[in-house]
């Protein structure tokens, strides 16, 4: 009798402990589906964040591609630029070396306005154009500022105008030897992807000849056309007109200009890579060049 006690209790105890093993494996099955189910969820909020990142920057290189093909744009950009144009010089066989950094600063007036400084501090370079010497030297600063309203036209137009000054502060070789004033206007039109317009100033001297050297008197013209792509890219084309009323004579490079915006670190970039050719020139002056430019944004 105690026996069948015992077995019943036996029994009562296995099934217990069977109970409890299934209520454990059942536990560890559905913790272990939990944690199956929510690592592909948590991997697609990162997949998700990193893609909404991505388009981010996207967004913002083609925001800021855009922008760089508006001279009057509401954005701090530091250019610094390097170009090298050959077959210059009496033989033809001379080059010059221009390193400009180009800082463009806008400064808010008021709720309708902007001034814009843009500033062009170059570093020249001849090589051979004299043959056999090489000579550089600080070049004259040239110093623009543009009132242009915050907001385009009626009908889309973009414009800016004011004031340019030139600062005689390059190496004789290099410089006027005297300070110059005149007007500078820019306009142009932002159609989707596109963007055309052109930028002119005329600067006389206003400070005598020095040296022998002629009053300055000088005409530039910039038409440009720029084309944006997805990602930040963008091609253009533009010429550099300068016409001396002195020597009446025409100075014209043809630029043809890929760029790419893209992310450094936290630091947004613009690089760009130029082909040149001087559709009209004196004699002495290149024939053709490259032009490579690094430009440092800061986006508000």
């Amino acid at each position: 009798m105690e026996r069948l006690v015992l077995n019943i209790h036996d029994m009562k105890l296995n099934e217990s402990i069977k109970g409890l093993v299934k209520t454990v494996a059942s536990l560890a099955l559905c913790s272990a589906a939990a944690l199956v189910q929510a690592q592909p969820a948590a991997d697609r909020v990162v997949v998700e964040e990193r893609a909404a990142a991505g388009a981010s920057d996207a967004s913002s290189a083609d925001a800021l591609a855009k922008q760089l093909a508006n001279p009057v744009a509401a954005l701090i950009s530091v250019p610094i630029e390097f170009t090298w144009d050959t077959r210059a010089g009496v033989n033809e066989t001379g080059s010059i070396s221009t390193l400009i950094l180009k800082p463009v600063i806008p400064m808010s007036l008021n709720s309708d306005w902007n001034l814009i400084s843009r500033t062009i501090v170059p570093m020249i370079q001849f090589n051979d154009v004299v043959p056999g010497t090489t000579t550089n030297g600080l070049g004259d600063v040239l110093q623009s500022f543009f009132f242009s309203p915050k907001a385009p036209t009626a009908g889309g137009v973009i414009w800016g105008v004011g004031p340019v000054i030139s600062i005689p502060v390059g190496r004789d070789q290099f410089s006027t030897n005297q300070w110059g004033l005149g007007p500078t206007g820019v306009v142009l039109v932002q159609d989707g992807p596109w963007t055309y317009g052109a930028l002119v100033n005329q600067i006389w001297g206003v400070s005598g000849s020095h040296e022998g050297k002629p009053y300055q008197n000088a005409f530039y013209a910039q038409p440009f056309l720029t084309r944006t792509f997805p990602g930040g890219r963008s091609l253009g084309a533009n010429l550099e007109m300068n016409y001396d009323w002195t020597q009446q004579q025409w100075k014209i490079p043809l630029n043809l200009t890929a760029s790419q915006v893209t992310k450094i670190g936290s630091q947004m970039v613009s690089f760009g890579a130029t082909a040149r050719y001087y559709v009209s020139r004196p004699d002495g002056l290149p024939e053709w060049g490259l032009r490579f430019t690094v430009t440092l944004l800061f986006p508000k």
